[in-house]
């Protein structure tokens, strides 16, 4: 049995909240049924399965989303950003201390996985003449596998040499992971034994990141920042400290609680409809106080706009994602929430997949093109999505392809899309994962997948 969740984004507390650590406990009483369910083969005979392995496929862990890093200023000694070269003095422990932040902010959701791993969590009844014996207390435990691939958000973790494999160290044992301290793989191609794990459920899997320029750079690969993550440091994460230093005790707390919700809201970039809905909301009656936040904003768009790797990003004599940030991330006058509306919309197709399918990409994977895979399973737009892709054989039972997205483990503030210029936003949490079994295992089922949102 294959179980695959991603883009769970687990942070340190500095910034959004992390999912409850009861999504962890229901995702381990899931986990006990789907294992129940998968011990019954063909024929109706209950045989309990030997193995589970559970694939995270990126964007797990969010050092991204943490304040620690804005302690020091450009300029600075030891300035540091997650996009420093990572042989910077400081860089490494510096991504250590936020990492063992996290998993000490979601200490008690890891500790199930942990148990899992450790064997104390799944337990089924062992087989008596093909049915499950629930009169002995004897108890067969699955051997439970959990296997870590990165994203966009948790890149760092690929990063190669011994400082960053003391750091994966620390998420394992953290974890309970099966990966050793060398390889957090971004392809499977990269590591060969979780590639055969997949290959023998037919599945080929990945972040999908890759298929999103605003977080992926396809001249410099995968152990580089992007523009998305100057964008989350310096406007997101930095935008709510940067007014409680200069309003202290005048800006409203109800304000403050929700600027700190910024990096939950989507799209990415409809950031700026947020802050100005949440300025109105909480702050209508001060027109100083309104103009106050929006300059800081537009400021703090300024300096981003400055940073050394934002202007490098910037393609002469070409109208790119970094003339389109220029626009987007203005709430002043300066540009009509008409304009940032439509600019929205514009850069969501043309240069990420935020909200949008990657199934088209998925009609281009070798392992598909060549019929090695019949499901693809990719991650990070945090869509859930299950896509016929194509079908042949003979008869009443032809071969299938499927596109799967495995959707997120989040709260989110979702842009309502009736009236984006309302500047309305849905809150609520998330929370998917596929499942795929073996010929014989789940009664000869191939796939299950399951998706809820709760608030």
């Amino acid at each position: 049995m294959l179980i695959i969740v991603s883009d769970v984004h687990l942070s340190d507390g500095t910034c959004a909240k992390s999912i409850s650590p009861k999504a962890f406990q229901l995702f381990a009483d899931r986990v006990r049924e789907l294992a129940f369910n998968a011990s019954w083969r063909a024929g109706e005979v209950y045989k309990p399965v030997e193995s589970i392995d559970i694939v995270l496929l990126g964007d797990i862990l969010d050092p991204l989303h943490s304040t620690d890093w804005l302690d020091t200023h450009p300029g600075e000694p030891g300035y540091l950003r997650p996009w420093s070269a990572p042989h910077t003095p400081g860089y490494a422990e510096k991504l250590r201390h936020v990492t063992q932040a996290i998993m000490q902010e979601n200490d008690s959701g890891l500790d199930v996985l942990r148990r899992m791993a450790a064997g104390q969590v799944i337990q089924l009844p062992p087989a008596a003449l093909g049915r499950p014996d629930f009169d002995t207390k004897e108890r067969f435990f699955p051997q439970v596998r959990i296997h870590y691939m990165i994203g966009n958000h948790d890149w760092y973790y690929h990063l190669p040499g011994p400082a960053f494999d003391a750091i994966r160290q620390d998420v394992i044992t953290g974890m309970g992971l099966s990966n050793p301290a060398n390889m957090f793989p971004w392809t499977l191609e990269e590591y060969e034994p979780l590639h055969a794990i997949f290959a023998r459920y037919h599945v080929y899997g990945r972040h999908g990141d890759m298929y999103d320029t605003f977080n992926f750079d396809r001249e410099k690969g995968r152990d580089v920042a992007t523009l998305g993550d100057v964008f989350a440091m310096e406007m997101l994460n930095r935008f709510p400290l940067v007014v409680e230093k200069q309003l202290g005790s005048d800006a409203p707390a109800a304000l403050m609680e929700s600027l700190r919700k910024l990096t939950n809201v989507r799209p990415v970039l409809a950031t700026p409809l947020w802050i100005s809905g949440q300025i109105k909301q909480h702050a209508a009656k001060s027109t100083s106080l309104q103009e106050r936040l929006k300059k800081t904003w537009d400021t703090l768009g300024d300096e981003f706009l400055q940073v050394d790797f934002v202007r490098q990003a910037d393609k002469a004599f070409q109208f790119d994602i970094v003339d389109a940030m220029e626009l987007v991330v203005k709430i002043s006058k300066k540009a009509s929430f008409n304009t940032i509306n439509d600019l929205v919309v514009w850069a969501r197709g043309k240069f990420g997949g935020d909200g949008l399918s990657f199934a088209k990409h998925a009609l281009k994977e070798p392992a598909f093109l060549n019929e090695e895979a019949r499901y693809i399973v990719y991650g990070h737009t945090h869509h859930h999505e299950v896509i016929p892709l194509d079908a042949w054989g003979e008869g009443p039972d032809p071969e299938n392809q499927i596109y799967f997205n495995s959707g997120t483990w989040h709260s989110y503030y979702d842009l309502a899309v009736r009236n984006p210029l309302e500047q309305k936003f849905v809150p609520y949490q998330a929370m998917t994962y596929l499942t795929f079994y073996q010929p014989d295992e789940r009664g000869e089922r191939h796939f299950e997948t399951w998706s809820g949102a709760y608030a």
